[in-house]
């Protein structure tokens, strides 16, 4: 497996599993509306960042996107000394390590880069595939917005707040 940059050529490759994650609404806080097909251009912008933000796909040796992850900083100011990272993954590539070399990569990445720790602001409880991946790379669950969640199945559920420094 590869981890390269996206490119604008990715991004048709990347829409229909993005749509389809975010349309699910099990896992990820952008607005349901983002998953429609008027939405493309939007979903877009939210997803392939500029620098000194960063997008990246991971790809098998014929090419094949398996799976992409953006990474940026949590905040600015004062605060954009903590980086932050989302990841996708197709789902016929899921439970193939895809997810795992992707949010390695953004901890090298944002080490690389200086920031000091990385923190996801809005893990699904329910998401428990996430869960264990962030745990088993060194995140802890600072914190948990009870009811931050309204997930489609299960109804309210929290969010996590996980961190790692760096």
């Amino acid at each position: 497996m590869l981890i390269r940059e996206a490119t604008g050529e990715d991004w048709p490759v990347i829409w229909p599993f993005f749509r389809d994650i975010v349309a699910a609404g099990e896992t990820f806080t952008f607005p349901l509306e983002l998953a429609e097909e008027q939405a493309k251009d939007e979903a877009r912008g939210w997803w392939l960042l500029a620098d000194p933000a960063r997008t990246v796909v991971a790809v098998d040796d014929t090419g094949t996107v398996l799976g992409t992850a953006k990474m940026n900083r949590n905040h600015m100011g004062n605060g954009s000394h903590i980086a932050s990272a989302s990841y996708m993954v197709a789902p016929e590539h899921s439970r193939k390590g895809v997810g795992r070399a992707l949010c390695a990569y953004t901890v090298d990445w944002a080490r690389a880069a200086g920031y000091r720790a990385m923190q996801f602001n809005a893990v699904v409880e329910t998401n428990v595939h996430a869960v264990r991946l962030y745990r088993s790379l060194g995140f802890d669950v600072i914190g948990t917005l009870p009811e931050g969640f309204n997930h489609p199945a299960e109804g309210y559920v929290g969010l996590h707040i996980m961190h790692k420094a760096l």
